[in-house]
């Protein structure tokens, strides 16, 4: 695809973690559109300010900090060959827009959304793309809004399928920046990982990214760095209590306020962190659900928190914990069996069961399963493919990371943790998730 204007006319932004980043026309054009302005207003991380006080930085920032290190790791695979300069500018362009689709509350709204209609922030950014001004902006400087709605999040049907895995995957930009990022922020200090040494070793091997074999290590390094941003941030029980609560205080307006309704997108595209929280303390009735839904809101913005009353981590082989990400009448029943023995009232007692892969899935969505490692010497080039079961740091912690915590108000702890440990600690967890 030929674009319309040169390389020159861009600006320049200065980013916190990654220095100077120049933007050109198209990219300036996306940028200044309402739709990409909002996120300006939804926290990269929902609530882990809370824990992390540090943690107010925003979707914004991140995207641009994305369409940076993907224009860093196209450059280089640019340079040796595998993709041309107009590839290079659309992978950077893909890689800007890629979390538009986010709403308040990223991953908290995201969980409802899936859970009433089945679709993912991957499908709704799509959309955005084709039907909003993005696409009007894409289409004025010589891009196609389905081409690159697709690309944007890492399902380009291009014959360059690499170029998905430089924006969506186990060595994209999006994994790079938000561990440095997320890191840089909150204070933690795992995910700081030399992330030039990745992306100055890039190569490409059968249409897939590759690396060279001198970087092994530091993929290694990269991978150890997001299993502990998961367990020890993005997990945090404090900040999974916080989006407990936030969640609840959602299903239980989303008939009045349609917050999990994508398909209105004029809608969805003017909520906010902020403006959506007002819009729980402002709906008017009395109905049990919105004094319910404006109690947990009040309790989260004063910061009097559920408290954990039981938790378990698992790491499995297995996708059984997948299986209940979406079942939310598991968890209804969980919370019912527990308001049984213990006579608490169900609407206090919060079941979060947070799941992910301990190694990122691939662009297609797939669990990773190894990569090719390019060895040049002596003139020649040998690939070699290595597996997890060859990685042994990496295999130690491959899988799924499961955790189940029941969180209860302040008044019932004593009575939810015998309980939880009764029903929930004298049987397999395994057997308990898979109901």
């Amino acid at each position: 695809m030929k674009v319309k204007e040169p390389e020159g006319n861009s600006v320049t932004i200065l980013d916190p973690v990654h220095g100077f980043l120049r933007l050109n026309q198209a990219e300036l054009a996306v940028v200044d559109t309402n739709v990409f302005q909002r996120l300006r207003f939804i926290r990269q991380l929902a609530s882990a300010y809370l824990a992390y006080p540090g943690a107010n930085h925003t979707r914004f920032e991140h995207s641009l900090g994305v369409m940076h290190v993907s224009g860093l790791s196209s450059g280089i695979l640019e340079e040796k060959g595998y993709m041309n300069y107009d590839e290079r500018r659309m992978v950077r362009l893909g890689a800007l827009m890629h979390d538009v689709g986010h709403g308040p509350f990223s991953h908290v709204l995201d969980e409802l959304i899936y859970e009433r209609g089945g679709e993912s922030h991957e499908d709704t950014s799509q959309r955005i793309i084709r039907k909003s001004t993005l696409g009007d902006a894409l289409s004025a400087h010589g891009y196609s809004p389905k081409e690159m709605a697709e690309l944007a999040v890492g399902k380009s049907s291009s014959k360059k399928k690499f170029m998905n895995e430089l924006i969506a995957g186990g060595l994209s930009a999006d994994l790079m920046d938000y561990l440095l990022r997320d890191s840089y922020y909150t204070g933690a200090g795992f995910g700081r990982v030399t992330i030039e040494r990745i992306i100055d070793s890039f190569e490409v091997y059968q249409d897939h990214l590759a690396l060279q074999k001198d970087a092994l290590s530091t993929f290694e390094s990269l991978a150890i760095a997001r299993y502990e941003m998961f367990k020890s941030v993005y997990f945090h029980k404090t900040v999974r209590a916080a989006e407990s609560m936030v969640l609840r205080a959602f299903q239980l307006c989303d008939s009045q306020l349609q917050l999990s309704n994508t398909k209105n997108l004029e809608l969805f595209l003017k909520r906010t962190d902020e403006s959506v929280i007002r819009e729980i303390l402002a709906l008017e009735g009395n109905s049990q659900e919105i004094r319910k839904a404006q109690e947990l809101i009040r309790g989260y913005l004063s910061r009097r928190l559920v408290k954990c009353v039981y938790e378990k981590v698992m790491l499995r082989r297995e996708r059984i914990a997948e299986k209940i990400l979406s079942q939310q009448p598991m968890r209804d029943k969980l919370r019912q069996e527990l308001a049984e023995d213990t006579g608490v009232d169900p609407d206090h007692i919060f079941i979060d069961i947070p799941t992910t892969p301990s190694v990122p899935f691939t662009s297609e969505r797939e669990s990773f399963a190894g990569l090719s490692l390019v060895n040049r010497k002596y003139g020649k080039v040998v690939v070699t493919h290595v597996s997890i079961a060859d990685l042994p740091t990496v295999q130690a912690i491959s899988g799924y990371m499961d955790v189940l915590r029941v969180y209860t108000t302040s008044e019932n702890r004593e009575k939810l943790e015998k309980a939880a440990r009764k029903i929930l600690g004298t049987q397999d967890y395994s057997e308990k998730i898979s109901v």
